[in-house]
């Protein structure tokens, strides 16, 4: 299933854009003819089966508490073969798990040995050559109709966009993989481009963070691109996975003008009919504010819009900017940034976790949709607070509100699925977090709001609420609507489950809450 003015001036401009950007530390497959089969969606199977009481539904607290294994893989890149989970990253970096909750890490680093590419200094010479670089960014892996494993590789300078894009081939997912060669080329300066002009960073691509993918009529496709000039789609060959010819760089769907704008990842829901565009905005490192967000389209090449109506082919710094935030922070439904979920007097105190729960620069997802349990999973890489520049992989489930956009559980997946819920089951104090529109390295901190059974939102922003049907959530914040979930799911921080809402309003703005966890006598 799993995808800058004059030259001298550009190179330099380019130095900290992509220092920032994605760089770090069979039938089954999930990308196969691409999620297009009629299938009951996950809100609706629940609600059919689920006629009991909320404390009897399958979401209800366990004996057991979910076992997390972690795992560090940065730009995290998800493929699904029979029934194990893989991530591809970059650095050559790959991990699997059976549960999206236990992870083992297959290989990393761009060394001879890597058993993804044993021999890979000399595999893919010409790329790092090119790129003048010693390591591999971010990778994507699909499956195609022969069977085979196609991983788009790609290496970029990092104080400019040179990079270059290629593709291996492998009989197995775990490789090892055989190169075919390089497919696209950018930072060229004064030389012309794939498509005819002069390369000029500000409109032409970065030619890295591709994701490939099949649309819902088997058409294969390759969004990718990074700050410079913006992010780009091609229509690509099923048979051979390379690009269709005379197509150039493909065309643009968003960014330019050295917009911090990234890590494209697309996917089709057969439950709403949307191509979902995710995207991270903003710099990759601690202090660098990414945070993820999305648009959708009906069409795989766009145009996308967001919540509001907004194209995003209008989403890219001023020109004669650089990183000119302010103009693209408007674009785009935004899902998470920092946040912190602060511990409440009278929780459990001991966890480590406890005191300072919450994520840093979360971004450059891919994500999931399981077909037989209409189940949507976000899967990124996050930075932590107090933990530098510390990453791991985290998976979220995610669900679509009333509108038809994602909404992100607050917490990791730890198995739990949604269910019919009672007022009983919701009333109570919730640590909430607004996690804004901004392009901003300041953290998100929780505050303490009660949600009553008489439909009142108190406490630190008021309101109103009401569960509508089984699960959907309606929050209305100081005058303004926002369209969700509840559900229950596991607060490792507080190692018990609890109630949470999800909620996003039309502006792209979302909204969490995670019941306080009040310690048993």
């Amino acid at each position: 299933m799993k995808m800058k003015k004059s030259i001298k001036l550009a190179a330099a401009a380019v130095l900290t854009a992509a220092l920032l950007s994605a760089c770090t530390d069979s039938d089954n497959s999930s990308k196969d003819t691409a999620n297009n089969s009629s299938t009951t969606t996950q809100t609706e199977s629940q609600a059919d089966a689920t006629t009991e009481t909320s404390n009897e539904t399958s979401d209800a607290p366990s004996a057991e508490a979910p076992v997390f294994e972690n795992v560090s893989v940065h730009d995290p890149s998800v493929l699904k073969v029979d029934e194990t989970y893989y991530v591809f990253g970059s650095h050559l970096a790959a991990a699997k798990s059976n549960d999206l909750m236990k992870w083992s890490l297959i290989d990393s680093g761009v060394i001879d040995g890597n058993v993804l590419i044993p021999n890979v200094m000399e595999e893919l010479k010409e790329t790092l050559d090119w790129a003048e670089s010693d390591t591999l960014w971010a990778a994507d892996v699909i499956q195609l109709a022969d069977g085979k494993f196609y991983m788009y590789y790609n290496a970029c300078k990092g104080d400019s966009p040179r990079s270059a894009l290629g593709v291996a081939v492998a009989d197995k997912v775990e490789g090892p993989y055989k190169n075919l060669g390089i497919i696209l080329k950018s930072g060229q300066w004064g030389e012309v481009s794939p498509d005819g002009t002069v390369y000029d960073a500000t409109i032409h691509p970065n030619v890295v963070d591709p994701d490939t993918f099949f649309d819902k009529d088997g058409k294969l496709w390759m969004v990718y691109g990074s700050y410079s000039g913006g992010i780009f789609i091609m229509e690509m060959d099923p048979k051979t996975g390379m690009p269709l010819p005379d197509q150039g760089y493909g065309k643009k769907l968003l960014g330019g003008n050295h917009s911090r704008i990234e890590g494209p990842y697309m996917l089709y829901s057969p439950q709403t009919d949307y191509y979902y565009l995710f995207l991270s905005y903003g710099g990759l490192a601690a202090d660098g504010g990414y945070n993820i967000r999305v648009a959708r389209s009906k069409n795989p090449d766009g145009p996308f819009v967001d919540s509001e109506g907004q194209d995003l082919i209008d989403a890219m710094g001023a020109p004669g900017t650089l990183f000119d935030d302010p103009s693209y922070a408007p674009y785009g439904v935004k899902l998470m940034g920092n946040f912190k979920f602060n511990s409440v007097d009278g929780e459990p105190t001991g966890n480590p976790y406890a005191i300072d729960f919450g994520y840093v620069s979360p971004g450059h997802n891919s994500a999931y949709y399981d077909e037989k349990t209409g189940q949507y999973y976000l899967i990124f890489h996050t930075r932590f607070p107090s933990r530098g520049e510390a990453h791991e992989v985290r998976v979220h489930q995610m669900f679509m509100n009333a509108d038809g956009w994602p909404v992100v559980a607050p917490h990791r997946y730890g198995g739990e699925t949604i269910g019919k819920y009672a007022v009983s089951d919701i009333v109570g104090d919730y640590k909430y977090v607004n996690h804004g529109h901004d392009i901003t390295a300041e953290t998100v901190e929780s505050v303490v709001v009660t949600l009553s059974e008489d439909g009142k939102v108190s406490g630190a922003v008021t309101g109103t609420w009401k569960l509508d049907g089984d699960h959907n959530a309606v929050i209305t914040v100081d005058g303004v609507d926002y369209k969700g979930v509840f559900l229950r799911e596991y607060d490792e921080s507080m190692e018990t489950q609890v109630m949470t809402f999800s909620a996003l309003s039309d502006k792209g703005v979302a909204i969490w809450g995670s019941h306080v966890a009040l310690e048993t006598k």
